[in-house]
């Protein structure tokens, strides 16, 4: 009985965790602004998505290489991105913030968010290699192999997540992430 009652508690718990570090988020940008814009938003989660995968050793270059969140294309997020990220560390990674305008070599991107149109993004996804967390904007991006994608339902920024295609790229989704998604694949 006890043992039923503390794994009740563990995934409250993990969303209580999840909620409160987007909330600090929300409360430290409202400061700056009135309301956090849909891409601050969508920054703070590429840093929480750090937090709750795992990658296969072989996605780093070395043993201390930072996470690499990297944005191909057009950057929609702006500096919002280089403060989330300033100064965190995740699993004894530094996290950093990077912009490119090429498919990344091997090991040089842990998350790539794809900001390009849905037609580039096809031809790009399949030549990826392991180890790289997918991230673009609407259904169709997880329809099309990539692996999370941000959608907005009511004014509110959510995602959806493609677990086969993560699964195929040897990247394990917690199952925290997994809970909290409006829908997996």
């Amino acid at each position: 009985m006890e043992q039923v009652i503390r794994s009740g508690f563990r995934r409250p718990a993990s969303f209580i965790g999840l909620a409160i570090g987007l909330g600090l988020f929300f409360a430290s940008s409202c400061l700056a602004a009135d309301v956090p814009t849909d891409y601050q938003v969508k920054a703070a989660f590429l840093l929480n998505f750090t937090k709750f995968i795992e990658w296969p050793a072989a996605a780093f270059a070395a043993r201390d290489a930072p996470i690499a969140i990297c944005i191909l294309g057009d950057d929609p997020f702006g500096s919002a991105l280089d403060q989330i990220v300033a100064g965190e560390v995740v699993n004894g990674r530094p996290v950093a913030a990077q912009r490119i305008k090429r498919v990344p070599p091997p090991k040089s991107c842990q998350v790539l968010f794809v900001g390009r149109p849905e037609k580039d993004a096809a031809e790009i996804l399949p030549g990826l290699g392991p180890g790289i967390l997918t991230v673009g904007e609407g259904p169709s991006f997880v329809h099309g192999g990539g692996m999370i994608a941000f959608v907005v339902e009511n004014r509110r920024v959510r995602f959806e997540i493609n677990q086969a295609a993560a699964e195929n790229a040897g990247i394990k989704l917690s199952s925290r992430l997994l809970n909290v998604a409006k829908s997996v694949e």
